[in-house]
């Protein structure tokens, strides 16, 4: 039986969540600055920096976007045992997030991306990385870490957030998604290409038509909805998934939820930059999920709190007195 909320009922509920996020984390470092000139070295933009950020990045924005819509996140997932991993954990700290669900590796650095933002526009994004799977023993370590937070604390919803950099497998998957089935915790995943095919019987399922394309191996076209349609109904019948939501940019949202689904629109925003609209997209449809909203209510908030990031540079969360606002305004219900 799904539950009504009035809009402020809602999002006074999500602060009594508790959202555990598995994926890969990395850092957003930003360089802000001018440009005025062009360089005699090259036929390239000269940045003059004035400001230097860093910010949580990957899986680590949706623990961001959780906590700013009132919910408790708690992170799982593998860093570097470098100055960056040092880095990150301290953004955590600042941010009086645990860290007890990250792992420390040896084998790998801290993924870094850095964005360099002149004139309030994107130039270039230089990323430090390695994306191949961890090892057999730290995912290992991993899932015990995963399994001893779902033993000891009340966790309402698992996100699994997907960038493909090798934190999360097939067996992976497999191990938390049984585990949370038998607990009757509901999963949403925000999916990549390397694992698509391997999430089954997820309760919320939230590619974009980029990722279902590859994921499905299909020349979809977004004016063509019921191409799209088509495509998700087979996803979710021959991967078992209660609810597929797929965000389609401009044109918006589509969910299905068993046998019916519903194209909800996108509202027209100024876009600065797309960066990280995803991962707030997922934060808020899981901690609907999570309340069981109408699939409406769920895929229509979901795609507000997206357009509204997309009008601020780099990658932020988003503010809930604004989404509330927002919601208010339009009068989703």
């Amino acid at each position: 039986m799904r539950k009504k909320y009035s809009i402020p009922e809602l999002f006074a509920a999500f602060s009594k969540l508790n959202v555990l996020i598995i994926g890969d984390v990395m850092i957003d470092a930003y360089l802000w600055g001018k440009v005025e000139r062009i360089s005699p070295e090259a036929p390239v933009p000269i940045v003059s920096i004035s400001k230097k950020e860093n910010r949580m990045g990957g899986a680590a924005n949706v623990a961001i976007n959780v906590q700013a819509l009132g919910g408790t996140p708690i992170l799982c997932s593998v860093i570097g045992s470098d100055s960056n991993g040092r880095l990150f954990i301290e953004l955590l700290q600042q941010l009086d997030m645990p860290s007890e669900g990250i792992l420390h590796s040896n084998d790998r650095p801290t993924t870094v991306k850095t964005r360099v933002i002149g004139n309030n526009h994107q130039m270039l994004r230089v990323d430090e990385e390695r994306d191949e799977d961890i090892t057999t023993a730290e995912r290992k370590l991993l899932l015990n870490r995963i399994e001893n937070i779902l033993s000891r604390k009340n966790i309402d919803v698992i996100i699994f957030e997907d960038y493909d950099k090798g934190v999360i497998n097939k067996s992976l998957i497999d191990a938390v998604v049984k585990k949370a089935r038998h607990l009757g915790i509901p999963v949403a995943v925000d999916p990549k290409k390397r694992n698509f095919n391997h999430y089954k019987n997820v309760s919320l399922f939230k590619p974009n038509l980029k990722e279902l394309r590859e994921g499905m191996k299909l020349d979809l076209e977004k004016g063509k909805l019921h191409e799209v349609q088509d495509a998700v109904k087979k996803l979710c019948t021959e991967h078992h998934i209660d609810t597929a939501l797929v965000t389609l940019s401009d044109r918006g949202v589509l969910i299905r939820e068993g046998e019916s689904d519903e194209l909800i629109p996108a509202h027209v925003r100024n876009i600065a930059d797309v960066s990280g609209a995803g991962d707030t997209v997922i934060s808020v449809a899981a901690m609907c999920l999570a309340l069981n909203t109408s699939p409406h209510l769920l895929a229509s908030l979901a795609n507000l709190a997206g357009g509204l990031v997309c009008e601020k540079v780099g990658v932020v969360p988003i503010e809930k007195q604004q989404l509330l606002e927002e919601a208010k305004r339009l009068k989703i219900s």
